[in-house]
């Protein structure tokens, strides 16, 4: 059996025999691909991150996230709050005011997240000499 092929001997990342990556695609119904595209993107991880223990609003978040537009943090906003992961409060003051918190749902995505995080800082020595080795190949490859 080729190397590298779901069924190889070497695939012994999974525990499920029965799981299958592809039920992440676009098929008609199936939301998994579109839910995971939003909320792993890096506009909404930083948003979620930095709504974790205190509500924000609009120009705290944008002066928080260096180099988001005014215009992605709307869309963010507004896609995180369609998917139930943000609450959106709007006070009836003039100038109005609005404010940003994680919902009970998001409260539990940022669990993930910060699992995510410290899987990423605990491997991080690891990736970074994965990544000298193979520009070292690549560079006398002469692929770079």
């Amino acid at each position: 059996m080729k190397e590298g092929t779901l069924n190889s001997p070497s695939n012994l990342c999974s525990s499920e025999a029965d799981y299958d990556v592809l039920q992440w695609d676009v098929r008609e119904g199936c939301e998994v691909r579109q839910i995971l595209d939003r909320i792993a993107d890096k506009w909404s991880l930083l948003v979620i991150a930095l709504l974790e223990k205190r509500t924000l609003r609009f120009t705290q978040l944008r002066n928080s996230i260096e180099g988001i537009s005014q215009r992605m943090l709307t869309t963010t906003l507004r896609n995180l709050e369609r998917d139930g992961i943000i609450e959106r409060t709007v006070y009836p003051v003039v100038p109005p005011r609005v404010e940003y918190a994680l919902s009970p749902l998001g409260c539990t995505l940022h669990e993930t997240i910060r699992a995510l995080v410290g899987w990423t800082e605990s491997n991080q020595a690891e990736i970074l000499a994965a990544r000298a080795r193979y520009d070292a190949k690549a560079a006398s490859a002469g692929e770079r």
